[in-house]
């Protein structure tokens, strides 16, 4: 515990009296850390630090390439700008070598500061310094990182937007650069690349690399693409909201966990512009921001997550798991939390223009493609919702085209209020898609008017799907039972299917296969929400638990 002697070297709090230190010492959390933990990380909520003993670093983070900006020594405080300003620590703060500090709580820093203004008065002026000046947050904000990459490609070329996607949803800073505007080409240090090697992607610092998959694009960036350990407790299959969850839970429990992803963090809850409804965000938070905070945290709770690589087949009975390249990962427990996919309209002409105008889901890259266009959205879901209000603030005008007769039935009264309250959107009813044009990329596209048959042709800068999921589960052992919709059976269903063998009840998210759990979108269930995917995640490892205790693993 913190005494009132230690309370008094901090210069701080030198000026108090013995009974305020005392009341002080009571109230002070004393938090020892080793090098490299965090005290308070970037984002977490205000409250006042004093170091005891050792060397605590402020620390900027961005991009996921963190920046040490300062320190601290024993007797300095840190802190003051979100406990003044009410906010969230703009910088994480984290040990440089093993070290000690005392914490104090909002409420109790006001009681004190309210018996001594000096206190408040102190810590007002040091949190002024820590924002103005070239060393504050004025000056980090004046001087960002730099973006990690540059791309120049053209926007409706599919490798560009495909290779543009990757980037924004595995949280990497970029700079576009479109060879259709001269003036942005003055900022590719050279000559511009010929189209037939376009899109180009040079990271800051590195190598140049034309047309590039996007395995070598992770390896550039070093994302994380090979295994480090040839066995784990736990192997979950999916970065979506439920696999991350399941890597969060695992890996704070002390479970050697591993997430392996074929593309990027985030799943289809990533493709999201925005989320309302989720729990504890009162002003929304968008998919890619919501797979950023849970993917750093898995990350700093030790979990290894792999992107670009896709797991071929499951060995049911040993427990192997085959992924592309030939690596071969043994696991105690499977997690399958792969998600689902958009699901596809069967029109002639909709492969070839994907990625050139057509694209399924959105994120924040498709934004910029939008500017100044007319498009339109397919669907009647919240995530069109979302979708059509995110790019009505960068689109001349967005249209809806709903299949049926009304919003209520699929979607949030509060998002079909903000969709009339938007000039520049508007809902078709009883519409559909019924042809796409254009040969480079999606010119125009034909809309059917289901009541009366009557076919409109408009011209359209750029297409979004968001007519449901399927289940992609065709790679998964036949020991794994499915529903004739490919949805993985759990639980009760997997016993009511007769496909259970063991003489105990299967667990809530168990498969056919002990030992082997699904949670997510891909299970099947009545429920296909975020919450209930993070919920999932977080039960299985509950389970993974049971499963260990039970087989003595």
């Amino acid at each position: 515990m913190v005494t009132t002697e230690e309370v008094g070297r901090v210069p701080l709090f030198a000026a108090l009296d013995e009974a305020e230190r005392e009341q002080l010492s009571r109230v002070a959390a004393d938090i020892s850390l080793e090098s490299g933990e965090y005290a308070a990380p970037q984002g977490s909520q205000a409250a006042l630090f004093a170091v005891l003993d050792g060397r605590i670093e402020p620390v900027q983070r961005s991009d996921g390439v963190e920046r040490v900006v300062g320190v601290r020594h024993p007797g300095e405080i840190f802190g003051e700008v979100p406990i003044t300003l009410g906010t969230v620590f703009p910088v994480g703060f984290r040990a440089a070598v093993p070290s000690r500090v005392l914490r104090i709580e909002p409420h109790d820093y006001h009681a004190i500061a309210s018996g001594s203004p000096d206190v408040a008065k102190e810590v007002g002026r040091l949190a002024s310094h820590r924002i103005s000046g070239l060393r504050g947050l004025q000056g980090l904000a004046a001087d960002p990182p730099p973006p990690r990459a540059i791309v120049i490609g053209h926007r409706l070329d599919p490798a560009c937007t495909e290779l543009r996607r990757f980037l924004d949803r595995n949280q990497v800073t970029f700079e576009w650069l479109s060879p259709d505007t001269p003036a942005q080409l003055q900022r590719w240090d050279g000559p511009a690349p010929p189209d037939q090697d376009m899109p180009v992607i040079r990271v800051v610092g590195g190598k140049t690399v034309i047309r590039p998959p996007l395995r070598r694009v992770a390896e550039l960036l070093g994302l994380g693409t090979e295994p480090e350990l040839a066995v784990y407790d736990v192997v979950v299959v999916g970065a979506g909201p439920a696999g991350l969850a399941a890597a969060v839970y695992g890996a704070s429990e002390g479970l050697r966990t591993i997430v392996v992803e074929r593309e990027a963090p985030g799943g289809q809850a990533g493709t999201s512009s925005r989320i309302d409804n989720y729990l504890g965000f009162p002003a929304g938070v968008s998919g890619d921001e919501l797979a950023s905070r849970a993917l750093q945290q898995a990350r700093r709770l030790g979990a290894e997550i792999l992107v670009t690589r896709s797991i071929l087949r499951i060995d049911a009975d040993t427990r192997q798991i085959h992924l592309d390249g030939g690596d071969v990962l043994r696991a105690r427990t499977i997690i399958v939390a792969c998600g689902v996919s958009w699901r596809r309209l069967p029109l002639d002409g909709f492969d070839r223009l994907a990625g050139s105008g057509i694209s399924y889901g959105a994120s924040r890259s498709d934004a910029a493609s939008t500017h100044g266009e007319d498009v339109h959205i397919v669907g009647a879901g919240n995530s069109a919702g979302q979708a059509a209000l995110f790019f009505s603030t960068r689109a001349r005008s967005v249209t809806m085209l709903c299949r049926g007769d009304t919003l209520a039935k699929s979607m949030s009264r509060y998002l079909i209020d903000q969709l009339e309250r938007r000039a520049n959107i508007a809902v078709r009813l009883r519409a559909e898609v019924a042809a796409v044009h254009g040969d480079a990329s999606l010119e125009a596209i034909d809309v059917r008017d289901r009541d009366t048959g009557a076919m409109t042709r408009l011209a359209s800068g750029g297409l979004f799907m968001f007519i449901g999921a399927d289940a992609e589960t065709s790679w998964l052992p036949d020991d794994i039972a499915l529903d004739p919709n490919g949805f993985v059976l759990t639980g009760p269903d997997v016993r009511a299917s007769g496909r259970w063998t063991l003489d105990r009840d299967p667990y809530l998210l168990e498969t056919s296969v002990p030992g082997i759990f699904a949670c997510g979108d891909v299970r099947l269930g009545p429920v296909k929400r975020v919450a209930a995917a993070v919920g999932e995640g977080s039960m299985a490892i509950a389970f993974v638990h049971q499963y260990l205790r039970e087989t003595g693993l």
